[in-house]
């Protein structure tokens, strides 16, 4: 694409608070290609973005034009090929996935189908070292959260497309990340559990 995706952010008045002037999340002239057949192919082209403490910032545009790139490469699955992106002052340009702790719910959902929702949703909590009894009662409580309450024992394969994206979204909600990703979070619920999910993830 010649330009990054169209952007919009609406969130708390800029004049509420003064730590508000300056931005948490700081992309700057992020590009990406991916090899093909005969050529690199440039998925972004220059992306330039900043998005403050406690914003809701949308990414609009068209399908390929960068969108999920833009979000993969912030979260660490996908490495920039040039320009750099930062969080809390922090350079996040080539720190790993894992020790970002952003909360990503992917358009895919990428559950781990040989796991029980419980599992799935407690995976980032089990990497972190959480204590177990405190693991259980937080995904006993997101569960509620979203709506899943005594779904915890299913697998995914046992769920219908809009369960297993509100379980993405428990997943990413349960470490309560400083700064949440979500790819297309509401494309398989209907218009009333879409506006409950963007409400849990505002």
């Amino acid at each position: 694409m010649s330009a990054g995706p169209t952007t919009h952010g609406h969130g708390r008045p800029r004049a509420a608070e003064t730590w508000m002037s300056e931005a948490a999340l700081r992309i700057t002239d992020l590009r990406k290609s991916f090899a093909g057949r005969n050529e690199k192919v440039a998925a972004l082209a220059g992306v330039s973005l900043e998005v403050r403490e406690g914003e809701l910032f949308t990414l609009l545009g068209p399908s390929g034009c960068g969108k999920t790139t833009t979000l993969r490469c912030v979260a660490g699955f996908e490495q920039p090929t040039s320009g750099s992106i930062s969080f809390r002052g922090e350079d996040f340009t080539t720190v790993p996935p894992f020790r970002r702790n952003i909360g990503m719910v992917f358009q895919s959902y990428a559950l781990f189908p040989h796991l029980t929702i419980h599992e799935n949703v407690a995976y980032g909590l089990r990497v972190r070292r959480v204590p177990q009894t405190e693991v259980a009662k937080k995904v006993r409580s997101i569960l509620k959260l979203v709506g899943l309450e005594g779904a915890g024992h299913r697998k995914p394969g046992e769920l219908s497309g809009g369960q297993q994206q509100r379980v993405a979204v428990a997943r990413a909600l349960v470490n309560d990340p400083p700064l949440i990703l979500a790819d297309e979070p509401t494309g398989n619920l209907d218009s009333l559990s879409g506006a409950q999910m963007m409400h849990l993830l505002a």
